[in-house]
């Protein structure tokens, strides 16, 4: 997995799978929110998302107020987002 930012845009290439991932995206969004109180996030070809980053995404959202856009661009993830009923919390739309 890869993830980058540019100004209120995180960019995730790869699986999402192991705890390190989960470091990555936390460290990386924890500093773009800190600038900004809006951000899409644009996980490109991930197959899924475990559960440590569903939870620090809600947590951003839901407690600290952050307007998060999720842009995914796998069908399977995009269909489990929805299972989940998360789609409409992470403004979650297929690209």
């Amino acid at each position: 997995m890869e993830i980058t930012s540019s100004s209120n845009i995180v960019n995730i290439t790869g699986n999402i799978k192991s705890i390190s991932n989960f470091a990555e995206i936390k460290k990386l969004v924890d500093s773009v929110s800190a600038q900004h109180k809006s951000m899409t996030v644009n996980i490109i070809d991930s197959l899924s998302i475990t559960s440590s980053v569903i939870g620090y995404f809600n947590k951003i959202i839901l407690k600290d107020n952050i307007d998060i856009k999720m842009k995914i661009g796998n069908d399977q993830l995009m269909d489990l987002i929805k299972d989940l009923n998360l789609d409409s919390t992470f403004k979650a739309s297929k690209v």
